[in-house]
């Protein structure tokens, strides 16, 4: 008898096309409010809010009772890289157009095919290797390492910040595999949510009175320091929508992973490339370069191609499963 979530692909697709929606957006408001206001305070106010929508969830799933865990460890070790994963990408979305940000956050895909090597124990063949190869080719490409001085877009640290939010979400989505076997969606968001309540108050405690970012002239760094601030008026709405939003991307992310195997929800994460660049275009007037069209091409493709290969082979060690009944 397994404990696996049953299988059912087209609501995993459904929820997983929300939540990226949700993130665009969130993504979106972000980079609008980071000239004003720290980013822990945002969390924090994002994640306050976020958490009572993910409780009236919970309530809807079955009650408190839900929230027992036999993995406290685990979820700890979960909460704390999406922690990492949201906060990296969130302070270079300070100092670097968006789309930028969210094509090198789509290195996740080929992070995901590497960890499961050593930690699920997969086999990953010769054309899963040249894919990933080839999309970290692509990364190297947005870093343009031939440039320097006045010549770069941003900070070349701060274009690596968005690869190490890949790298810590693809290990929290081998985490949120495993342990939505045996927690709901609506359980695994309030645990995100209370983990980034309590980072964001201890920033507050050390830093919400600004006082690391004097003399700080580096738009992440200003964003990641700067003392808290009430909002203006005209603000609260846009915190208002990031904390209810906060809680949809929660639930829809978790609930796509529970409900269906990631070589079949991933590929819909792509949907969250073109919507970025939406945004950039439409608020803040970006678009990409050549540079960085080719690196995305790159990135996309390799990605794209690892989950169907992932599925082509899982059709085919079914196959032979069948056969092997007879």
């Amino acid at each position: 008898m397994t404990n696996a979530p049953q299988s059912n692909a087209t609501a995993g697709i459904a929820f997983i096309v929300a939540g990226m929606v949700a993130i665009s957006v969130n993504d979106m408001l972000i980079k609008q409010l980071s000239s004003g206001y720290p980013l822990h305070q945002m969390v924090f106010l994002r994640s306050s809010i976020g958490i009572l929508l993910s409780f009236a969830l919970l309530q809807y799933e079955g009650g408190v009772s839900l929230l027992k865990t036999r993995h406290p460890w685990l979820h700890i070790v979960r909460c704390l890289m999406v922690v990492v994963s949201n906060m990296t990408f969130f302070v270079a979305l300070a100092a670097a157009p968006l789309a930028e940000v969210t094509a090198l956050f789509f290195a996740a895909p080929l992070f995901i095919t590497v960890l499961s090597i050593p930690f699920l124990g997969e086999k990953v063949g010769p054309m899963r290797i040249t894919a990933v190869v080839a999309g970290f080719a692509g990364v190297v490409i947005m870093q343009r390492p031939w440039e320097g001085g006045e010549a770069e877009t941003a900070n070349r640290i701060v274009l690596m910040l968005p690869v190490l939010s890949a790298l810590t979400y693809a290990a929290n989505q081998i985490l949120t595999r495993k342990l939505g076997a045996t927690t709901k969606a609506s359980a695994l968001a309030i645990y995100i949510q209370g983990m980034f309540i309590l980072v964001s108050l201890a920033f507050f405690v050390v830093a919400g009175d600004g006082r690391f970012a004097a003399g700080a002239s580096d738009p992440s760094l200003n964003f990641l320091l700067r003392a808290w601030t009430w909002p203006a008026d005209g603000d609260w709405i846009y915190m208002i929508a990031l904390g209810l939003n906060s809680g949809v991307v929660g639930y829809c992310l978790a609930q796509a992973y529970r409900m269906a195997d990631a070589a079949t929800v991933a590929p819909f994460e792509y949907t969250g490339l073109p919507m970025a660049i939406l945004w950039g275009w439409l608020i803040w007037g970006e678009l990409p370069d050549p540079i960085v069209w080719l690196g995305i091409l790159l990135i996309m493709g390799s990605g794209l191609f690892v989950f169907f290969r992932e599925k082509q082979k899982a059709r085919q060690v079914a196959r032979a499963e069948v056969k092997g009944r007879y």
